[in-house]
């Protein structure tokens, strides 16, 4: 493979999760990502307590993202064989960790709606 080309990248996880899951997940991605920015346009502000509690769920997204892919793509860990398995691994575990941070800061400004300046506490 000479170029790396998006075609080839979706074609690549299109093999390796299946056509229907893939684009499930593409789909759930893109609603959850303007949800965020919903969120980010509805409070004009960045809520640090609901900031801190999606930075702490961010290693158990990391885990579940490494556990995923290794379950869909039938490997084990002991299969992992030089520096570009360690670099896709990281790379998986950060996409993860940033995903559930986004979902869980979200979830979160979704749930307990917008909160005005007389709500919060000084």
């Amino acid at each position: 493979m000479k170029e790396l080309k998006l075609e080839t990248l979706i074609a690549v996880f299109e093999e390796i999760f299946g056509s229907g899951l893939f684009w499930a997940m593409v789909a759930i991605a893109a609603l959850v990502t303007l949800a965020y920015l919903y969120v980010l346009i509805r409070d004009r502000a960045v809520s640090w307590r609901k900031f801190l509690l999606a930075q702490l769920s961010m290693p158990v997204g990391a885990v579940l993202a490494i556990l995923f892919v290794q379950y869909m793509t039938n490997s084990d860990f002991r299969d992992i064989g030089g520096p570009i398995d360690m670099i896709v691994l990281l790379a998986i575990a950060l996409l993860g960790a940033v995903g559930m941070a986004i979902l869980v800061y979200t979830a979160q400004s979704l749930i307990q709606g917008k909160r005005t300046a007389s709500d919060q506490r000084v």
